[in-house]
């Protein structure tokens, strides 16, 4: 693959930083890096690749002969720039939600649906990360059994909400280390000593905008309008990593121990599942690091009769910025260009 031109469209925010972090692990082959960002970190500089490279503030113009944009900022701002890089003849991978269900924008995890890039016209979507963690946690069980139905409990850290989510936890911790009350700004409540069952607004049926994208991203992935999902998202007074608890029903037979066959195996996947030497996936084990740690496989021992053989338990982990976001678009580049 020959040197590239690659640009980053937020690139000093946290999953901007972690794609420079990531490029650099991967030696992902840079001829050149334009780092785009707003007004306030204009001129400031980053390290990558034993170089320091200048912070622009955003100019589409500057988008012209890129072979490669990155895109690590909020929806409107992705909404505003990722089409015109696009026009330009540039492939971009956004990490934003604004494209992800766009029929014509392709949505990858490079372990499930690496087949869809080739049908990128421009712009191709990185899923939302939870998204990410189940479906890499579960893909090789689809594939074996097919999956029907997911019923999965999320449990998110604070680094999900950005800089300022993790901000906030430590500094409510402190506030009540000292007796002072801690006054809440990134989230509805206190993070510290509580966790929130709501990440998202609520539709008419009570489920929050999070809670939807595992099944509606979940189905275009799988290629699978019938995928059910039952999704609770939690936000959890945890640094980083999120974890998930997933019960599976599928359409053929599945033992636990064909399962943990078949996760050994798994490409992007830790098995770490022996429970009764107290190994199990958790945040501490799955921090800066890029697998989907799966473990806790059992049966289902609520499922009916007819589904006892079709159905399991699990739980997964996994770093949130890096799988759940940079790293997983740096995949989709690699396939892309190699």
């Amino acid at each position: 693959m020959k040197d590239l031109k690659v640009g980053i469209l937020g690139a000093t925010g946290a999953v901007g930083r972690q794609m420079l972090t990531v490029l650099e692990e991967r030696q992902f082959p840079v001829e050149e890096l334009r780092l785009f960002a707003g007004s306030r970190s204009k001129g400031s500089r980053i390290s990558c690749f034993g170089k320091e490279w200048l912070v622009e503030e955003t100019d589409p113009e500057r988008f012209r002969g890129l072979d490669l944009l990155l895109g690590a900022a909020e929806n409107d701002i992705a909404m505003k720039y990722l089409p015109l890089a696009a026009e330009m003849g540039v492939q971009v991978v956004d990490n934003s939600s604004a494209y992800r269900l766009d029929p014509e924008v392709p949505l990858v995890i490079p372990e499930i649906n690496p087949e869809d890039v080739g049908r990128t016209k421009g712009i191709i979507a990185n899923p939302n990360c939870a998204t990410i963690i189940a479906l890499t946690a579960v893909g090789a069980l689809h594939r074996y059994a097919r999956i029907r139905r997911m019923i999965v409990s999320t449990y998110q850290a604070v680094s999900g909400a950005g800089k300022d989510g993790i901000d906030e936890l430590l500094n409510e911790v402190s506030a009540l280390s000292q007796g002072q009350k801690p006054e809440p700004k990134v989230f509805q409540y206190q993070i510290a000593y509580n966790l929130i069952p709501q990440i998202g607004g609520f539709n008419e049926l009570l489920y929050s905008s999070e809670e939807m994208k595992m099944q509606n991203e979940g189905r275009k992935m799988l290629h699978d309008e019938k995928l059910l999902v039952n999704c609770t998202c939690v936000r959890v007074p945890i640094i980083r990593s999120h974890s998930e608890s997933i019960t599976l029903e599928f359409e053929r037979e599945i033992s636990p121990e064909k399962a943990r066959e078949l996760l050994a195996e798994a490409p992007g996947v830790k098995l770490w599942d022996e429970p009764n030497e107290g190994k199990y996936p958790m945040p501490l084990l799955t921090s800066d690091q890029d697998l989907v740690y799966v473990g806790r496989i059992r049966r289902d021992l609520s499922a009916p009769k007819e589904l006892y053989d079709r159905s399991l338990s699990l739980f997964c982990c996994a770093d949130q910025v890096r799988k759940g976001a940079a790293t997983n678009a740096v995949q989709i580049a690699e396939l892309l260009f190699r």
